[in-house]
């Protein structure tokens, strides 16, 4: 069930001078970090009648999850700049679901949605960044996974916390510089990011991949789950090296100043997947190297949603039952 999010909530507009700070690093750049990119390709990621709805939190198709977006397995050069163009795309399934820089999955539902654990996890960092993807939960599942819920509205869990899978985290929205530009024709999503082994990975599984769902396919929780949380266990030498590769003096000193290891080590995991022109060393930091698993559900609860959707299959249904009563 839905709950009321106003909608400078929803966009994360406050503190006000913090959030025109933030915007300005994505249209102007900064210090190791090329500005953002966009084009006429880009607003096919329009869809008015679907954001309408989702953003008077109203469900477009009942009791439907709908993917705008997925991993985009030919993503252009990080030196080049955030990318929302569609330059050269291709999805796990070969089609054109996704933009050049798209490292996550795009899961679009009405404002105000409860927002789940994925997995069991611990919650390695809360932060808001309108540049990049607004309000943001990070969790460490264990076993060289992490996850990130991006462009909520409302959190509920600090950072430290540990959360079972299916427990409450957040209220979705979409805040974020994007959720800005395009209302109200964009989509309100949770921008769902999966880490392995310190780097971006498609849930979703290709040829001869083990898909990360249980399941194989996304599916909305009935309860609370699993609280166990696997051990990551990090490489001192190797995160050293990382924070070492950071060329942002004021970004690495605040990275050598945390403490215990584990924590630096995600953190350090964050900022290069967020700001990976930051750094210049490709390492990943545990002690081992982990194996693709099912064990993620969709972030979001079975009370709420029965099915999830890829939304260009659901515009191909809709134009061939068209087409077949013309």
């Amino acid at each position: 069930m839905t709950v009321r999010i106003s909608l400078v909530e929803s966009m994360g507009l406050r503190p006000w001078r913090t959030r025109l700070r933030q915007a300005m690093v994505a249209l102007r750049g900064e210090a190791d970090v090329p500005p953002s990119r966009a084009g006429l390709s880009s607003l096919t990621q329009l869809y008015p009648a679907i954001g309408f709805a989702l953003w008077r939190g109203r469900a477009y198709r009942p009791r439907t999850i709908l993917i705008t977006n997925l991993f985009n397995h030919r993503q252009t050069p990080v030196e080049n700049g955030w990318s929302v163009r569609k330059t050269q795309v291709e999805d796990f399934r070969g089609e054109r679901l996704t933009y050049d820089s798209h490292n996550g999955t795009d899961f679009a539902i009405p404002v105000g949605t409860p927002v789940v654990a994925p997995a069991a996890g611990r919650v390695v960092r809360v932060a808001n960044e309108y540049n990049r993807g607004g309000l943001k939960i990070f969790m460490d599942h264990g076993e060289g996974l992490m996850t990130n819920c991006a462009h909520l509205a409302r959190a509920l869990v600090a950072e430290g916390a540990r959360v079972r899978q299916g427990e409450l985290i957040a209220y979705s929205g979409y805040s974020g510089l994007d959720g800005l530009f395009t209302f109200p024709f964009g989509v309100p999503h949770v921008h769902f990011n999966v880490w392995l082994n310190g780097f971006p990975v498609d849930p979703f599984a290709r040829a001869e991949e083990t898909s990360m769902w249980r399941g194989g396919s996304p599916a909305p929780q009935s309860a609370e789950g699993d609280g166990e949380i696997p051990v990551s266990g990090f490489a001192p030498q190797a995160v050293e090296a990382l924070v070492a590769s950071c060329k942002t003096l004021s970004v690495r000193r605040d990275l050598e100043a945390i403490e215990p290891l584990a924590d630096r080590a995600a953190q350090v995991i964050i900022g290069r997947n967020y700001y990976p022109t930051r750094f210049d060393q490709r390492i990943h930091p545990y002690a081992q190297k982990h194996p693709r698993r099912e064990c993620l559900d969709a972030p979001f609860l079975a009370s709420d949603f029965d099915a999830v959707v890829f939304v260009d299959e659901l515009q191909k249904k809709r134009r061939a039952g068209a087409s077949g009563r013309a």
